[in-house]
């Protein structure tokens, strides 16, 4: 397992460095001069080439590229165009909201499309399968800023059981970061787990007709145990990938859902990066969430491994 883990780290590298120069090539191309926005319109070519030079915008690309990858390096990821505030401790401040609501939607996620999906398997042709793959029909089909709007005028103005905005530190206040969480958690992770829901059933109902499945069967083991803890381990070897997609999925939606309920996270942070043209904090902000999600596949790989030890190198 530890060798599996240094290939992997091994191969973050090159995929950090390619991802580094495409984004900022990308935000190098974007159209428009920062400076505009600093400035205004009524400014003097004085005043341009003074802000071009502190801003570093009058040096040639590969040479701005360079040294912006050595302080990456070093965990400085630049100043803001426009608050003079570190991205990295922008990032840092938001970061927990973010990976909070993605987390507990995994959670939710996880919860409840492996129990409809064993559900569906273990009862073929049944209403309990018929309602699941219902269901995960409409969780897939709904988009979840949409379900977040709903869920947000039933129990948040209707019932007012949860707030419909803001979020709470987890260290501020563990029943409030609960309560704030809780809607904008179910949005994303309802939708999510209709796709692991509709893979647990495929990959449960093939595995159940397994001959070894039947040999334990035969033998006079419980058909609880011959389920949880032979025919569900061997089924979530495919679901794992499926997770680990479905994990990407769900941070990219975290980021639109927080704007549905007014959650300070990456993502509106993200959004005013780009409409003030803010170039520093657009490169930290996706070098960051790719980070994020060269772990989630790090977590994976080694989980896969765990599972499946054909997977895991000789």
């Amino acid at each position: 397992m530890g060798r599996l883990i240094a290939q992997r780290l091994l191969a973050m590298l090159p995929l950090l460095l390619i991802v580094s120069f495409l984004t900022f090539s990308l935000t190098a191309m974007l159209p428009g001069d920062p400076a505009d926005l600093i400035l205004g319109d009524r400014a003097t070519e004085a005043q341009y080439r003074m802000v071009h030079e502190r801003l570093g915008l009058d040096q040639p690309f590969l040479l701005r590229y360079v040294q912006w990858l050595q302080r990456a390096v070093l965990g400085d990821l630049g100043t803001s165009f426009f608050n003079s505030v570190r991205v990295m401790d922008a990032v840092a401040q938001r970061i927990p909201a973010t990976v909070s609501l993605t987390l507990a939607s995994v959670l939710i996620s996880i919860v409840v499309g492996l129990s409809a999906g064993v559900a569906a398997a273990l009862r073929p042709r049944s209403w309990i399968d018929r309602l699941a793959t219902f269901g995960a029909t409409i969780g897939q089909a709904i988009p979840n800023f949409w379900f977040g709007i709903l869920l947000a005028g039933v129990f948040a103005v209707n019932l007012r059981w949860f707030p419909a905005t803001g979020y709470t530190p987890f260290g501020q206040s563990p029943l409030g970061w609960l309560s704030s969480i809780t809607l904008p958690a179910l949005a994303l992770g309802l939708s999510t787990s209709a796709a692991i829901a509709r893979q647990v059933r495929s990959a449960m109902v093939g595995v159940l007709q397994q001959d070894y499945v039947r040999a334990a069967l035969a033998q006079g083991l419980s058909r609880r145990r011959v389920i949880f803890k032979h025919a569900l381990k061997n089924a979530l070897i495919p679901v794992v990938t499926v997770l680990s997609f479905q994990v990407t999925v769900l941070l990219g939606g975290a980021l639109i859902v927080e704007h549905v309920f007014a959650i300070n996270g990456i993502g509106s942070l993200a959004v005013a990066a780009v409409r003030q043209q803010d170039i520093p904090m657009i490169q930290g902000i996706v070098l960051v969430l790719v980070m994020i999600v060269m772990a989630v596949q790090l977590c994976t790989d080694i989980l896969y491994g765990l599972i499946n030890p054909k997977a895991r190198p000789a």
